[in-house]
């Protein structure tokens, strides 16, 4: 009985470590084609989810795939990082380990595509040491408290942020300004479109601005901005702030991933 309880466990052992084996094999097909498809310099991160792994090959049918890929130039942006699931996924085993052409079959999509900072202030001149904070009403009332407009604290917060940078400010000089903006998705485009004003005086308090100077710093850090298309073919359907950086998400469905070999006709 011992003996056959250790036969059983080293069984299992070779059976997982064959799975995992197959699953990474797999995986590193899937990122290469992935890696073509989207025109990068390096291989994005692939996970294929659920276990047994092996059953799903042999079906070629995947649950989810977990796509991650850094550093995707989209439009004027250069470092965007691309995470997407694929749900629902087809694609034979063969195929995806063989020489020739590969394609995925993809029932759904979830698309976020996230734009950090440093990508945005290469957009606005004149602007630097750019960074991108979340907030929450308390910042909004805080603002309403030291004089700003009232009408400040109608902002939706899931897709307002304040937008810290130094600018050089007219009869002022060099100053780090925060701008408390809402990030508005217009079609595919990004929209910024500054509230409200803020230079600190070096001692906590808002620094007084004249008008001007105010106008000034709202038309430097407003614009508009198309992304250009998004991999997948994932069409925008939100944008918000989040952890330094921003955020566009959307879904697809019945999504093809790099192209079938060509059919060969008899005769």
């Amino acid at each position: 009985m011992k003996r056959l309880l250790i036969a059983l466990v080293v069984l299992a052992g070779v059976l997982l470590a064959a799975d995992y084996g197959a699953a990474a094999i797999t995986e590193s097909a899937v990122s290469r084609q992935m890696r073509t498809q989207l025109g990068l310099a390096d291989d994005p991160d692939v996970r294929i989810n659920g276990f047994p792994f092996l059953t799903q090959a042999i079906s070629g049918t995947y649950r989810s795939v977990d796509v991650d890929a850094k550093r995707i130039p989209i439009g004027p942006l250069r470092e965007v990082e691309i995470m997407a699931q694929l749900r629902d996924v087809d694609a034979p085993l063969s195929m995806l380990l063989g020489s020739g052409p590969k394609s995925l079959v993809v029932g759904e999509a979830d698309g976020t595509a996230r734009i950090d900072a440093d990508d945005l202030e290469r957009l606005l001149p004149g602007v630097s040491k750019m960074r991108i904070e979340n907030i929450d009403y308390g910042t909004l009332k805080d603002r309403v408290d030291e004089g700003a407009s009232s009408s400040l604290l109608g902002v939706d917060t899931d897709s307002a942020a304040r937008v810290v940078g130094t600018v050089t400010l007219p009869g002022i000089g060099s100053k780090e300004v925060a701008v408390i903006s809402s990030f508005l998705l217009d079609g595919r485009d990004i929209q910024v479109v500054p509230q409200d004003v803020r230079v600190d005086d070096g001692h906590g308090k808002p620094l007084p601005l004249p008008a001007a100077v105010v106008s000034a710093v709202k038309k430097r850090f407003s614009f508009s901005l198309d992304p250009g298309t998004l991999p997948f073919e994932v069409t925008p359907r939100l944008l918000r702030p989040r952890d330094g950086t921003i955020e566009i998400s959307g879904t697809v469905e019945n999504l093809t991933i790099g192209s079938a070999p060509a059919p060969t006709s008899e005769g």
